[in-house]
């Protein structure tokens, strides 16, 4: 990552947004799962946020930038037998809202997307499976699941000056999802 960052201001020589974005899923309850499977999930989810910031900060800070981190709704609640998925979307969650503190004095802000149920590689087999869908459907008030597009709108729309005055926030970007209790639908 650090070389990253020395190329991208080598040849832009500024860095505005950073955006985090990078993940992995491993399902099974805790004793299910493998240590392996535990350390490639936090290297990839936290430890790749970690980095960015710590690797493009000082840019940042140059160019009173900001950072959009990638996280989940499930950083905003527990998941059925994803606990470490939670765990490491969970730590993304609150980082951002530390960084927002230590930073915003600076001039950079930063935030973070909560996407729910969204197609990307990592849901796309279920996509054939129609049973599924409708469990996820019947708890999302938007009926759908969200698309790429979904989510990139609201990360432009934070890095935009339109959001000058957000910082700080977890934003879900869910079809509605986190706006329940968890109570199920009444018919």
């Amino acid at each position: 990552m650090k070389q990253l960052s020395e190329t991208v201001q080598d040849k832009y020589g500024r860095v505005d947004v950073l955006v985090n974005n990078a993940g992995v899923i491993v399902q099974g309850r805790i004793h299910e799962v493998e240590l392996d499977d535990w350390k490639t999930l936090m290297k990839t989810d936290l430890d790749g946020v970690f980095h960015g910031v710590h690797y493009f900060m000082p840019a940042l800070l140059r160019s009173k930038g900001n950072v959009v981190n990638i996280s989940s709704v499930s950083g905003l609640g527990g998941d059925w037998g994803m606990s470490i998925y939670n765990a490491a979307k969970g730590a993304i969650t609150n980082f951002t809202r530390a960084l927002a503190m230590d930073y915003g004095a600076d001039g950079v802000r930063v935030n973070a997307i909560c996407p729910g149920f969204t197609f990307t590689d990592l849901t796309e087999d279920m996509k054939d499976n129609p049973e599924l869908l409708e469990r996820f459907y019947d708890r999302i008030p938007l009926r759908r699941a969200g698309e790429a597009d979904d989510i990139a709108r609201a990360i432009v729309f934070i890095a935009s000056e339109d959001a000058a005055y957000i910082t700080g926030v977890n934003l879900p970007v869910d079809g509605g999802i986190t706006a329940s209790n968890g109570q199920p639908k009444q018919a």
